[in-house]
């Protein structure tokens, strides 16, 4: 069974950078699209970047184009979300998830992912 792991979540000043990780056990993480997802409290876990098996990003939010990144090092069996210019409404938890599948759906719901992580807290405060 995947297991998924998130982490370098943290406190940040806006303008600032994160790079999160996503280390999956139990499976080999570059068989399957891995994507990203936020949550606020109060409200729906909202797609951010994907990427597929063979390594192209999708962007599930127009509000992340240009400042994060998504790459993945199969080696390590890990996919990276790396932020930049961080601004105060990216403060969330960050997900990391899988359906299993080796292509990204922008449309699909979160009910299709098959797999989530716990999860790391992002905030992003002055």
């Amino acid at each position: 069974q995947v297991q998924l792991v998130e982490s370098g979540g943290g406190l940040v000043q806006p303008g600032g950078s994160l790079r999160l990780s996503c280390a999956a056990s139990g499976g080999f993480l570059h068989n399957y699209a891995i994507s990203w997802f936020r949550q606020v409290p109060g409200k729906g876990r909202e797609g951010v970047l994907c990427i597929s098996k063979h390594g192209d990003a999708t962007a599930f939010s127009d509000s992340v184009k240009g400042r994060f990144t998504i790459s993945r090092d199969n080696s390590k069996n890990t996919v990276y979300l790396q932020m930049s210019n961080l601004k105060l409404e990216d403060t969330a938890v960050y997900y990391c998830a899988t359906d299993l599948g080796p292509f990204c759906f922008p449309q699909a719901s979160t009910d299709e992912y098959d797999y989530w992580g716990r999860g790391t807290q992002v905030t992003v405060s002055s």
